[in-house]
């Protein structure tokens, strides 16, 4: 697959050839889906809590006698049944019943293949040169216009270069991630890609997304 390469202008400069089959061949989306929904659970923080009966502040008295009222019996005000009572089945879980697992080699499978499926639909907008001499949104934004980029977009770069991130957080419907742990979350999550192509080569080479054998963790994917 032979992608082009633009400048800041949106010209064409260049071409950068992809072997598809380094991606995994075709898009996989049982694979991509499985991915997807483990790095959304991971990032739930999971901190949802409301109370029981016997957590709520309150009086335990009997509000009024069993019978001769003419009312429905009732007990203390922090039944489940009053305004202001406890929960029946109140919400306890943490952040860690929520998480979900995968072995490392799937998931930087499943990121490689969110990669090929963006490519495949023209998605992803590599650039030459991603660096700005100072953090200036208006220079950002006239970069995205050059790219016919009118939808929400995924900016990935390096840490290092600290100006194209700050010029594009301010932006509506972008967002920032670091090249180097790209994840297909990040990727499906916004319509267009912009990456610059020395970024997109080091994500590649990675350790962070080799699937062969002997290729161990060496950091977290």
């Amino acid at each position: 697959m032979e992608v082009p390469v633009l400048n800041k202008q949106g010209q064409q400069v260049g071409s950068l050839v992809i072997d598809e089959a380094d991606l995994g061949g075709e898009v996989n989306p049982a694979l991509i889906k499985q991915a997807f929904v483990r790095y959304h659970a991971n990032r739930r923080q999971g901190s949802a809590r409301t109370k029981t009966r016997s957590e709520v502040e309150g009086s335990t008295r009997k509000l009024y006698r069993q019978k001769g009222t003419g009312h429905a019996r009732a007990g203390n005000a922090r039944t489940p049944i009053r305004r202001g009572g406890g929960h029946t089945f109140a919400k306890s879980k943490r952040r860690e019943e929520y998480r979900l697992d995968m072995p490392v080699k799937m998931r930087r499978k499943a990121n490689r293949n969110a990669l090929l499926a963006k490519l495949v639909d023209n998605e992803v907008k590599i650039i030459d040169d991603l660096a700005f001499d100072a953090p200036r949104t208006s220079e950002f934004r006239k970069l995205l216009e050059a790219l016919g980029i009118d939808r929400s977009c995924l900016v990935a770069v390096a840490a290092e270069n600290r100006n194209a991130g700050l010029g594009a957080r301010n932006i509506e419907g972008v967002t920032i991630c670091n090249a180097q742990t790209m994840t297909c979350f990040e990727m499906l999550n916004s319509r267009y890609m912009v990456i610059s192509k020395s970024d997109l080569e080091a994500w590649l080479n990675g350790p962070g997304s080799q699937t062969g054998k002997g290729n161990k963790r060496k950091e977290v994917a």
